[in-house]
């Protein structure tokens, strides 16, 4: 049948010559077919070969093919066994064809029955594979069975004609000497073309006739066929002569499942236009940052500083906001750099002191914590009486180097007090850090989803394409949790605030503060330059200030060895901040609490 498909022609010139009387009688040693449905030359005129048992097998096949005007084809064949019939013979048909890239072809076959020649029932069984099906007849030793089936689409539009396309024997079980197969239709055949052999063969059969122009009859004829052999069939008619549209089935390949057709694009860009287009459009409108910002920066841009009641300056933040509330405030995670700053923020505040233990090696650097009284005009935080308590659980003094496990364990009451921070502070109308959970569960559940509906659709229909778009959008909704989280209306207000501070922080070089209070106000300035990331120019200029100091004023908050000098203090800060960094990180529990956050 892969032969006669390849074969399929136009109607060459020429045709006129099937009304030679001529050519009426199939039986004609030389008698002259119609030309073959093919571009290339015809095959040689008919070869019929003499009839008989060629080899000796005794089997013989009559198939006659009745086209009806529905479509249907009714066949009924004749198989004589001779003198010496088997017990069980097994007619193979071939049902299904690879048609084109997304289609097969099918033959259905309905109202098979089987009788001897006296009219006794012949018991049939069935079994189908997958392009093939299979009817075993129990013979029982009877000399003739008579076949009987009905076969729908085997009829095609080809060019200007019907196309009748069957294969006439898909496969016997026993050899079979000689094959014969009239077709018969309302109209007169005006082509046809046969191929006969093994499954890959595009051998011409045998002998094939159509009469005269007169006649309705097509024959084909193909002697000792194999166990396996098949003979293909192919006769084309006048237009209208049977319906001309074959049955088709779609077939499943990576291709045509996810094929992008006008429907599935159109549904997948609705998808993709309807879920990641709400998403921004969410995250827009629940995003006041940039409105704030442009109303609101200016009023941070100045020196943090007031007068103090018996004269002076008093450091004050914009909105009064610590360190680790900042660093909440501006990346929505309590991190690493929070903890770091409230730590140092506290020693400057005079809440704990930083000592600078004594060299043992040149690479060994270690620190004495030591917790002091609070000061009165100073009440703490809730989340800075919990690191203060995390830090100082074993007592009033504790080595940075022999901060253990537990330190970071209990930092958790930490970050979940400045998180709740935010919503106290109702600058959060929910905890930043459940709320990107929140989303980031929803955007994988979805892609979840996506993905098992795509290969739903892959597996039972061609419109696997369009589940692209739910993977996309889960994909799109948890790479946007990390925007989920809203501000308030007041709280981007202070977190505008909070950059204008972080653009005068940045700009600034101390000199508008009295030399005899540098110290003391870039010290408090120094927690926030290491959350905006600037600990290194804060730190000079906080030792360049302490370097020659006034009177009054010094560096109380953190000392160091023996041979240490102010000049020292930023390298020395830079690598307590480092060090106490890397103690809290490389904590397991605290890297899983970071992953959760």
């Amino acid at each position: 049948m892969g032969w006669v498909r390849r074969m399929r022609p136009t109607i060459v010139a020429g045709l006129g010559l099937l009304s030679v009387a001529g050519l009426a009688t199939g039986a004609a040693a030389q008698s002259s077919a119609a030309p073959p449905l093919e571009e290339s030359p015809a095959p040689p005129a008919a070869h019929a070969e003499p009839g008989g048992h060629g080899n000796g097998s005794g089997i013989d096949n009559a198939i006659e093919l009745v086209l009806e005007k529905s479509g249907v084809l009714r066949a009924r064949e004749t198989i004589s066994f001779g003198a010496d019939p088997p017990e069980r013979f097994t007619r193979t048909f071939v049902t299904r064809e690879p048609y084109d890239d997304g289609h097969d072809r099918l033959w259905e076959m309905n109202h098979i029955a089987a009788s001897t020649g006296d009219g006794a029932t012949v018991e049939t069984t069935t079994t189908e594979h997958e392009q093939t099906l299979d009817v075993e007849l129990l013979t029982d030793s009877a000399e003739q069975v008579i076949l009987e089936y009905e076969v729908r689409g085997s009829t095609s539009r080809i060019g200007d004609r019907v196309e009748m396309e069957w294969v006439a024997v898909g496969g016997y079980s026993a050899a079979v000497s000689e094959t014969t197969v009239t077709v018969t239709a309302d109209a007169p055949p005006l082509a046809l073309s046969c191929a006969a052999g093994d499954p890959r063969s595009s051998i011409y059969c045998a002998s094939s006739d159509m009469g005269s122009h007169q006649a309705l009859i097509a024959r084909f004829m193909q002697t000792d066929m194999a166990p396996g052999h098949m003979l293909s069939i192919v006769v084309g008619y006048p237009p209208g002569t049977a319906p001309d549209a074959p049955i088709l089935a779609r077939t499943w390949s990576l291709t045509s499942a996810f094929a992008i057709t006008p429907l599935t694009g159109s549904v997948f860009g609705l998808l993709l236009l309807v879920l990641v287009g709400g998403l921004v459009l969410l995250i827009r409108v629940r995003g006041r940052d940039e409105r704030a910002l442009r109303t609101e920066a200016k009023a941070g841009d100045t020196a943090p500083l007031s007068n103090a009641e018996h004269g002076g300056l008093r450091f004050r933040p914009p909105d009064d906001v610590h360190p680790g509330q900042i660093g909440t405030l501006v990346d929505e995670q309590a991190d690493v750099v929070d903890i770091t700053a409230s730590v140092v923020d506290l020693g400057v505040r005079g809440h704990l002191a930083i000592e600078e233990l004594p060299h043992e090696r040149s690479s060994s650097f270690d620190w004495l914590l030591t917790r002091l009284p609070s000061p009165p005009e100073d009440p703490l935080m809730r989340y800075e009486r919990l690191l203060l308590d995390a830090l100082f659980h074993a007592g009033d003094e504790v080595r940075l180097s022999q901060l253990s496990e537990g330190f970071a364990l209990r930092l958790a009451g930490v970050r979940d007090e400045l998180y709740r921070d935010m919503v106290r502070l109702k600058w959060f109308a929910r905890r930043p850090n459940l709320e990107r959970n929140r989303w980031t569960s929803m955007g994988i559940a979805l892609t979840g989803v996506g993905v098992v509906a795509t290969v739903l659709l892959a597996i039972f229909t061609y419109a696997a394409f369009t589940g692209l778009a739910v993977i996309i959008a889960g994909a799109a909704v948890t790479v946007g949790a990390q925007s989920m989280p809203a501000k308030t209306k007041l709280g981007s207000a202070v977190f505008a605030h909070t950059l204008g501070f972080r653009t005068y922080l940045l700009r600034t070089n101390g000199e508008d503060v009295p030399a005899d209070r540098r110290v003391a106000v870039l010290s408090r300035y120094l927690p926030y330059a290491i959350i905006f990331d600037d600990v290194d120019r804060w730190a000079q200029l906080l030792a360049r200030a302490g370097s020659a100091p006034a009177e009054g004023d010094e560096l109380v908050w953190y000392r160091g060895p023996r041979d240490w000098h102010i000049d020292d203090f930023a390298d020395s800060i830079k690598t307590f901040t480092l060090t106490l960094s890397g103690v809290i990180s490389n904590t397991r529990q605290f890297k899983t609490l970071s992953y959760l956050s």
